[in-house]
């Protein structure tokens, strides 16, 4: 079968990967986004998706406008076309290419979060359980039938990037389980809910924020949804703080949200709406990460009565 994938971040190359070991697979095309600059540097970096096909010898198309260049992909003649991540609308063009259709591997139980975001909504919203969609690709935001779905338990200890791991696992499995299915014509063609269609688009710099005026507990999931990867950030004193860890406490808030309570033996209380949240892992701009005990060490005056903003 040949096989054009197209994907970005992390999160697809073990797709990816899983593809490339069977050998009735040949990847006939990878497509991915442009290189784009990244770090303080800005050093031009190709996806993750895009280093292992260059790893690999793959076809590699790093496409700015899938909608302008759909062509080449179209010539390269694929039984079937594999997204996981992409980032880019598939045109019809495309869509109506392969013999096997277009299939997508999207990290949610759809129709609920689609869209770019879905693993950050899932534990924004303190989500217990969220999985992995495969269905086939039509012009619309990730509503076309679905095909199967598996879920799992998000856990308390999860962030954005254990969670995506763990996520990305399920997705390969759950995809190689499934494509013979679809090749052989016995798999399942599910219409989508959309009564119980929700999004989750791409968060900006603002929704990044971190504000004290919420309960310990959507404090403690939003701080887990942008770590490691951004980082929730607040102001002390008119300096940025990104906070990266922390964990939920059953001690009351006595003061104003955002007012630092009392210094705990493994990082910073702070109180919320309702319960105090323990900061324990932080990076003050312009600085290296840190664990709150370092931070506190370099402090020279007391921080308790302080407040975030």
């Amino acid at each position: 079968m040949k096989i054009v994938f197209m994907g970005t971040p992390e999160f697809s190359v073990t797709v990816l990967e899983s593809l490339y070991k069977i050998a009735e697979y040949e990847i006939v095309g990878v497509v991915s986004q442009p290189d784009k600059k990244v770090g303080r540097k800005q050093v031009l970096t190709p996806s993750p998706v895009s280093c292992f096909a260059l790893s690999h010898n793959l076809p590699l198309f790093r496409i700015e406008s899938i909608r302008k260049e759909f062509a080449q992909i179209v010539e390269l003649d694929p039984d079937i076309i594999i997204t996981c991540a992409y980032g880019q609308i598939v045109p019809i063009e495309i869509l109506q290419s392969p013999k096997y259709g277009c299939i997508n591997v999207h990290a949610s139980l759809l129709p609920k979060y689609r869209g770019g975001s879905p693993i950050e909504y899932a534990l924004l919203n303190g989500d217990k359980r969220t999985g992995i969609t495969i269905m086939y690709m039509d012009l619309l935001m990730d509503n076309g039938d679905i095909i199967t779905q598996e879920d799992l338990e998000i856990l308390d200890s999860d962030n954005l990037e254990t969670l995506t791991t763990r996520l990305s696992i399920l997705g390969r499995d759950l995809l190689i389980r499934t494509l013979p299915s679809i090749f052989n014509g016995t798999n399942k063609r599910i219409k989508q809910d959309e009564k119980g269609a929700t999004y989750a688009y791409n968060l900006k710099h603002e929704e990044e924020h971190l504000d004290f005026n919420c309960t310990c507990f959507e404090v403690f999931n939003k701080v887990r949804a942008l770590s490691p990867r951004v980082g929730a950030f607040v102001s002390l004193n008119g300096q940025v703080i990104k906070i990266y860890d922390g964990y939920k406490t059953e001690d009351k808030s006595n003061k104003k949200p955002g007012t630092i309570e009392k210094i705990y033996k493994d990082g910073i209380g702070v109180s919320t709406k309702d319960f105090v949240y323990v900061i324990v892992e932080l990076q003050v701009a312009g600085k290296k990460k840190m664990s709150a005990k370092n931070y506190l060490a370099g402090i020279h005056h007391d921080l308790v009565g302080e407040v975030y903003e």
